[in-house]
């Protein structure tokens, strides 16, 4: 019976960081939709970008802006809440023991391929008319697939599909050398892109 109890506690918790985490994505994807068009991750931008979707100009200022906003957002955690920034490295990406460099990147790639895939079939304009609701519900399909790809990756690298947050924590946790796991992030963005 104590079994039982645990494991209902344990579905319980998990079920409620699910809602939280594609709550979150909706929120943001939904909330900067009028803004920027819902760009918070390069690689997402970078992709909009070969589909010419998005103008070269714009995709750079973009992820410039986005990379900014990752420091100052990882600065701003390190600043009020330090004892748990310490605790769990900073949120930085690594290599989980076990796993070689190419799984590592295989993760990466497929896991930011899926991301990249959804946002385009997410919001496609040249759905028909019976799915003309799709474009107000993109988010749930992408905060869903950004929770998929966690579960898949975050054993492997910890999860380095928006390049921008894995940047903001290197520069503000791994000071010494915040570019060494920058060039496979850049790699993997190109190739899944």
């Amino acid at each position: 019976m104590l079994k039982l109890v645990v494991m209902l506690v344990v579905v319980l918790e998990f079920l409620v960081l699910l809602g939280l985490l594609v709550g979150m994505i909706f929120v943001l994807v939904y909330c900067t939709a009028g803004i920027s068009g819902g760009h918070i991750n390069p690689a997402v931008t970078f992709g909009l970008f070969l589909a010419r979707k998005v103008s070269l100009i714009r995709a750079i200022m973009y992820m410039v802006a986005q990379c900014l906003g990752a420091i100052a957002g990882v600065g701003l955690v390190k600043a009020f809440q330090s004892a748990y920034f310490d605790r769990y490295g900073g949120g930085a990406n690594f290599l989980h023991d076990g796993y070689s460099t190419g799984v590592g990147l295989g993760a990466e790639i497929v896991g930011t391929f899926v991301l990249v895939y959804t946002v385009f079939s997410a919001t496609d304009p040249k759905r028909s008319a019976r799915d003309s609701h799709v474009p107000v519900l993109a988010p749930l399909p992408i905060g869903f697939a950004v929770f998929m790809v966690h579960l898949a990756t975050i054993p492997v690298t910890g999860t380095g599909i928006n390049p921008a947050r894995s940047l903001g924590s290197a520069v503000i946790y791994n000071k010494d050398k915040p570019w060494d796991d920058h060039v496979s992030a850049l790699f993997h963005i190109l190739t899944s892109c």
